[in-house]
């Protein structure tokens, strides 16, 4: 009988003792995870370069017409395009304009040999360096001096404006890691359309209490940020919701691949063209291209409009994270129910005589 009984039993799909065909992929699909997580950082990070920063150029009063776009002229035609230089009609406009982040600085003509940098310093020190180091040396080519003023800082306790990166990377981390969660403990599929309601129902209180705590750490028990409390909170309620959703969706049409598929655009991806350490202006082209249309990317620079520039930048944002939101219900409560073909049962050995 044991004869017969060792026929019925499933093929061992074992590559070695012990090591599951599917234990392999996974192993091959972290591994892959792994040098791509050190591509993109490295690749973001390893030589950070000024490219086309935005930057505005006032000439001063009873300077001869024509002195502010030679100055523009010159900027534009440094090596490497460093500059996006253009022309601002006054010392209000120009600064209207940083405050608007339209532009990344303000470079306004003295009438002597002195030079001022306007920047915002709320918008991540990296690129009010850049600038510096940018300006003092052309300055310097025309036998001028050049003196920093930073009009819009960081607040005292947000060390080079990087706490809006790090709150909106702790929203993400907990949007995916709760998606993740609910997936591998009750499986990636909910059997129902109901199910997966409930799951879509329970991510969204999570995500309140989520955008709430996050708020409340980063404004009266730190006293990192300043007032905004209501608005934090409910930006940070989206930015979960979106993420957590989206990663649902990813699980739900993908199984447990769903998960290393949001550790690759959420964090190999997300984190690294943000806008955290180096903001886009200082990022290679594909990072700084991809960064605001990512959750992390959107989310830092929400939290710094709404907490520095008077919500300057949080609109597009919430636009993408809505977006991200809606695709992640919608996949949801689509793929849930949904039943994969059963696989045929293998036939029954003949029964010997």
């Amino acid at each position: 009988m044991a004869g017969a009984h060792g026929l019925h039993e499933a093929p061992r799909r074992e590559l070695l003792p012990g090591v599951t065909r599917r234990a392999a992929v996974l192993v091959v699909g972290v591994l892959l995870l792994q040098l791509g997580f050190v591509l993109s950082y490295v690749g973001a990070f390893h030589a950070p370069t000024p490219r086309e920063v935005p930057l505005a150029v006032v000439a001063p009063d009873g300077a001869p017409a024509g002195t502010a776009e030679s100055v523009v002229t010159q900027l534009n035609g440094l090596d490497g395009d460093p500059l996006d230089a253009r022309v601002a009609g006054d010392a209000a406009d120009a600064t209207e304009l940083l405050r608007d982040r339209e532009v990344d600085g303000v470079l306004l003509l003295g009438t002597g040999t002195e030079d001022t940098l306007q920047v915002a310093g709320a918008e991540g020190g990296a690129v009010s360096s850049a600038l510096e180091q940018v300006l003092t040396a052309a300055d310097a080519a025309q036998q001028r001096t050049l003196t920093t003023d930073d009009v819009l800082p960081a607040a005292e306790g947000d060390a080079r404006g990087l706490s809006a990166f790090y709150l909106a990377v702790g929203w993400v981390v907990g949007g995916y890691l709760v998606a993740s969660i609910i997936g591998v403990s009750a499986g990636s599929r909910p059997l129902t359309r109901g199910r997966g309601a409930v799951r879509l129902l329970a991510l969204a209180v999570y995500a309140v209490v989520s955008g709430v705590g996050g708020a409340l750490i980063t404004g009266p028990v730190l006293d990192v940020f300043d007032g905004h409390l209501l608005a934090l909170s409910a930006f940070g309620a989206l930015l979960v919701f979106a993420v957590g959703a989206f990663t649902m969706a990813l699980q739900v049409w993908t199984g447990l691949l769903g998960i290393g598929l949001a550790i690759l655009l959420f964090v190999v991806l997300g984190n690294p063209s943000a806008g955290g350490a180096y903001p886009a202006p200082l990022l290679p082209p594909f990072w700084a291209a991809i960064g605001p249309w990512l959750p992390p990317g959107a989310g830092t620079d929400a939290v710094r409009g709404i907490v520095y520039f008077g919500g300057a930048g949080a609109g597009q944002a919430c636009l993408v994270l809505a977006a991200y939101a809606v695709v992640g219900l919608a996949a949801t409560l689509a793929g849930s129910g949904r039943h994969t073909p059963a696989a045929p049962e293998p036939a029954a050995a003949p029964t010997p005589a």
